[in-house]
């Protein structure tokens, strides 16, 4: 079942259960993943369309962030949006997970301790096996962390 129909699935649950926050928050979701489909112009694998729901919940989150605090209603709405995209969206890695699949590219590449000059060659191995998985930034710190 792809996440389109998994979606569309919770959705006709949430209007059967009269859950109107719940229907728009999917609605909203199924229509960022029908988006997508189009620009693609075939169906969405779930990888991309983990990468496509994670991308919608950084900018819900940077629309709660920058949102001022006394608008309480749009900081609601965007918190129960957060909370029911989450729900679709698989954790990211964590640090140890990260350094494991680091170590991994590095046995395949052949090397023991890395150095600023190899960067570019780990970074081009490594980021394929944690996209949508991973944040880019935080596996970027691991790397970093382990070259010194």
């Amino acid at each position: 079942m792809s996440m389109v129909d998994t979606v569309r699935a919770a959705m006709m649950q949430a209007m059967k259960n009269k859950e109107k926050d719940r229907k728009e928050a999917l609605s909203a979701m199924l229509t960022v993943l029908k988006n997508a489909e189009i620009d693609k112009r075939e169906p969405l694998t779930d990888e991309e369309s983990f990468a496509v729901l994670k991308k919608e919940l950084k900018q819900l989150k940077e629309t709660y962030d920058t949102c001022p605090p006394d608008r309480t209603e749009i900081r609601e709405a965007t918190k129960i949006r957060m909370d029911i995209f989450k729900e679709f969206v698989p954790a990211d890695m964590g640090e140890d997970e990260i350094r494991k699949v680091i170590e991994q590219v590095l046995a395949e590449l052949s090397i023991e301790k890395p150095t600023a000059k190899e960067k570019g060659l780990i970074m081009k191995n490594l980021m394929p096996l944690v996209k949508g998985k991973a944040d880019g930034k935080l596996v970027n710190e691991v790397l970093q962390g382990m070259m010194q």
